[in-house]
């Protein structure tokens, strides 16, 4: 069990501590509670924007991986449709650099139109090469909008459409950064090999004094429960035809989370699933087959995919399956 501990700034800044003295190496994360759910429906796109902004240049510090190299880091950033994650990792020596970086970002971002121009390029050209100019890569922005009617799911983290991106302005990411990025909304997670009080007075020393702005309350109208089968089929220029199933699951704190979980590897996780032994080993209908969970904050979906063999129409393929979820709900798992 990993031991750590915990405190918060009076700005509402959460920190989490673990001392590791197995590596020299420390390992530094800022979590935002902020991704692409809490984003204007008509102005998606914009968590993922500022993963790439965040790198652009700060108040005091125009240059951000510069000064991290220097110290012997390594620095990068995702983002989900409930979060965005920065991480760096760097010599606990050196650890300072990596307070001193964050905390300026987060004090003041630099908001100039050559680094938004810059930037929205990137996510842009993104959003062509990995979504629109490769086989299957809209699935995700067909197959969320099937799902879900109202909640902001609906759309995927990299936006709806590209003109949202396209259309940002200044003013739209200065709003953004003020009502998201702020102390209160925001968790530090380190581990390194430092004593806790070092810790703490370097927290202290860099993010103290940073104003705690407007919190942010969340609010989500829940996605309806879906009472009929919806179905949509496409032509794509793709090597195999592809089948996706989704089913609607409860979220990542939900009670029967950790069953939809365990159910996704009894069908699919390795050579021992039933999947892979049932319809791609004993009875080969499909080149490939898998199922997984979102490990969505909110509710989330169970979704099944796969590439049944040239030979077996989706149709079937999609039988093929049906056929084994009701086998397996009739079968007590041992």
């Amino acid at each position: 069990m990993i031991q750590s501990k915990k405190f918060k700034l009076s700005n509402g800044l959460r920190v989490v501590y673990h001392r590791d003295e197995s590596s020299p190496v420390a390992a530094f994360n800022m979590l935002y509670d902020v991704g692409a759910r809490d984003e204007n429906p008509n102005k998606t796109g914009f968590a993922h924007l500022f993963e790439h902004l965040m790198f652009g240049g700060s108040s005091n510090i125009p240059d951000f991986d510069g000064p991290l190299q220097m110290a012997g880091g390594q620095s990068n950033a995702f983002t989900s449709n409930d979060i965005t994650n920065y991480y760096m990792t760097l010599p606990s020596v050196n650890l300072e650099s990596a307070f001193w970086l964050e905390s300026d970002r987060l004090n003041l971002l630099d908001f100039n139109q050559n680094s938004l121009d810059v930037q929205r390029k990137v996510v842009i050209e993104e959003f062509k090469q990995r979504y629109l100019n490769q086989p299957y890569g809209d699935v995700w922005l067909l197959l969320r909008p099937l799902c879900y009617k109202i909640h902001p799911y609906k759309w995927a983290t990299i936006g709806e459409k590209i003109q949202h991106i396209e259309d940002a302005k200044i003013e739209d990411v200065r709003a953004f950064f003020f009502k998201h990025y702020t102390p209160r909304n925001s968790i530090l997670s380190i581990a390194a090999d430092l004593e806790f009080e070092k810790i703490e007075e370097l927290a202290d020393k860099w993010f103290g004094s940073i104003e705690d702005r407007s919190e942010y309350t969340r609010i989500l109208s829940p996605e309806p429960i879906q009472l009929e089968k919806r179905v949509l089929r496409v032509e794509r220029n793709v090597p195999n035809d592809a089948l996706y199933i989704a089913f609607h699951m409860d979220n990542r704190m939900g009670e029967d989370y950790h069953v939809a979980d365990l159910i996704s590897d009894i069908l699919s996780r390795g050579k021992s699933g039933r999947f892979y032994k049932k319809l791609i080993k004993d009875n080969p209908k499909f080149i490939e087959l898998s199922a997984f969970i979102m490990g969505s904050l909110d509710n989330g979906l169970f979704v099944i995919a796969g590439k049944p063999v040239k030979g077996t129409s989706l149709d079937a393929a999609y039988d093929l399956i049906r056929a084994e979820l009701d086998l397996f709900s009739s079968e007590i798992i041992g």
